[in-house]
């Protein structure tokens, strides 16, 4: 994955509020392998996490602003992206949220921007308090994508994903994916708390991971605002295979496999490895968001 050189990065895009809050903060839900499991099946659920059980018992310290603001110094431009991980987001983000401007706006629809909060250890949001153990998440009280840095050395260690650059662009597009789904209306589908293969839940996952792949589709052809060029100059065969190991890493079989010894499709709020995998693609290969109506 490729950014170009010469793009200029718009950094108030994100919030830079790593260094405050309790590094490592201790959320523990039951403790054991339940607690291991709760966590784990909250990644990526796309709503806060009061709705997911998760929150802390109260509000606690939250990361606060940090006063070194690290992405408005150093993220400059698209060669600061390919060098530093904190810049590739602010570049990924900038390219989601500059293609699906767009593209709301040719199906004349308005696209409401949402900023991406980088923390460290805990942070309090619209939805409740979280720890970085609840993993990325979108809240939609405030419209933001909240993302703790370390996740993604998780996502190798833990989870098993390739890992990539493209990996951390298929998470971060994923959650912009929710917020489509917000500004459509269709997001608190999944809040009616039932699960299973075939619930709302499932389909909402599911649905944000074709976005996701709707938006690298279009990555490499969405003009800039700064030059007039994609931000995105590059993706190859071998990025997009990054980001289908991270969608199947996270399906809800292979965490159940990993962290219980057994599937249990009952309790399914994400969907399967293959279906993950298989939704991304529809996206990626149609280009179509209409593509993504999971709920037929």
């Amino acid at each position: 994955m490729q950014f170009d050189d010469d793009a200029d990065l718009d950094t108030s895009q994100v919030q830079d509020q790593r260094g405050g809050g309790i590094p490592g903060g201790g959320l523990t839900i039951g403790g054991g392998i339940v607690g291991l499991i709760a966590l784990a099946l909250g990644l990526f659920f796309g709503i806060g996490p009061n709705e997911l059980g998760l929150s802390s018992q109260g509000p606690g310290p939250a990361a606060s602003p940090s006063t070194d603001q690290q992405v408005s110094r150093t993220c400059r431009t698209g060669k600061d992206a390919n060098t530093r991980q904190d810049c590739r987001i602010v570049a990924i983000v900038n390219s989601a949220q500059s293609f699906w401007s767009q593209e709301l706006a040719r199906r004349s629809m308005t696209y409401t921007p949402a900023s991406t909060v980088l923390f460290t250890g805990r942070v309090n949001t619209a939805c409740g308090a979280a720890t970085s153990a609840v993993g990325p998440f979108y809240c939609p009280g405030d419209r933001k994508v909240y993302l703790d840095l370390g996740f993604f050395d998780e996502l190798k260690s833990k989870f098993g994903a390739s890992g990539g650059p493209f990996a951390q662009a298929y998470v971060v597009a994923h959650e912009y994916g929710h917020h489509i789904q917000n500004l459509q209306g269709t997001l608190s589908r999944a809040q009616d708390r039932l699960t299973g293969a075939g619930s709302n839940s499932v389909k909402v996952e599911l649905q944000a991971d074709c976005y996701a792949g709707v938006w690298a589709k279009h990555a490499t052809t969405t003009p800039d605002k700064s030059t007039g060029r994609p931000l995105v100059k590059q993706l190859t065969k071998a990025d997009i295979d990054d980001g289908l190991s991270a969608a199947a890493a996270v399906g809800d079989d292979r965490i159940q496999e990993k962290f219980q010894g057994r599937v249990t499709p009952e309790s399914w709020t994400h969907g399967s490895a293959d279906q993950r995998r298989q939704w991304f693609t529809t996206g990626y290969t149609t280009g179509d968001m209409a593509r993504c109506d999971t709920f037929r």
